[in-house]
């Protein structure tokens, strides 16, 4: 077992780590013939760097987080921005699905400790995402609960407070080091799971246990493999 704890609980952040995050998929077949191939790899990649900018800041429901970042990096890119399209990027969101693996580790780790979700979904999706992994859940923390987004430090502070535990009794699976894990270590989380899926730099500094397939965080918690 990798932790000599027996946490109260594992808290799991939702999308991008259980939840396959496929918001520039959907950006691409939503905006269509009008994202031009020579700009949609940029255009992409700044709206997620606006996406984590417009998240630090005061709190806006998250069909703002998608619109604002949708309508800064067309201005970057000099693409017109148009609302119902990032509407229906939004709208788009509780449609996906788990990664595969998931739902089974999931109900498996389940078996030896609760499992908690804080997410910077809204609530309705928060819920609607949550169900989609077919998983018992304990507790579903959103951003609208919060009042604030990840990697925020209060949203921490804010889960701390609403599951009544301590820092040391949790562990904490991400697949984001820059929205969960580097704040979690400054709160003191020192158990961490870090799921990598490939989309950000592994931070191994940062003192997580590393996997890259999700079966093997039951594990972790002392379990068999099945």
């Amino acid at each position: 077992m990798a932790f000599d704890i027996k946490p109260k609980f594992a808290t799991f952040d939702m999308n991008g780590t259980l939840i396959k995050f496929s918001i520039n998929d959907t950006m691409r077949e939503i905006l269509g013939d009008r994202l031009p191939a020579e700009v949609a790899d940029e255009y992409l990649r700044i709206c997620k760097a606006y996406r984590i900018d417009e998240c630090t800041g005061a709190y806006q429901p998250f069909h703002q987080i998608v619109a604002r970042s949708m309508e800064r990096a067309s201005r970057k890119v000099g693409l017109e921005y148009r609302e119902d399209e990032a509407r229906a990027v939004y709208e788009r969101v509780p449609t996906w699905g788990p990664y595969p693996g998931v739902t089974e580790a999931l109900n498996r780790l389940a078996e030896a400790v609760p499992l908690v979700i804080i997410t910077n979904s809204d609530t309705a999706h928060a819920v609607r995402l949550a169900e989609n992994l077919k998983a018992p859940f304990e507790v579903i923390i959103s951003a609208e609960e919060m009042g604030v987004y990840k990697p925020r430090l209060s949203a921490f502070e804010y889960m701390f407070d609403k599951l009544g535990v301590t820092p040391d009794e949790i562990v904490h699976v991400s697949a984001s080091p820059m929205y969960d894990h580097r704040p979690a270590a400054i709160m003191g989380i020192e158990n961490k799971v870090y799921v990598d899926r490939g989309f950000e730099h592994d931070e191994h500094w940062l003192g997580y246990e590393r996997i890259t397939d999700i079966a093997d965080l039951p594990v972790l918690f002392g379990l068999p493999r099945p």
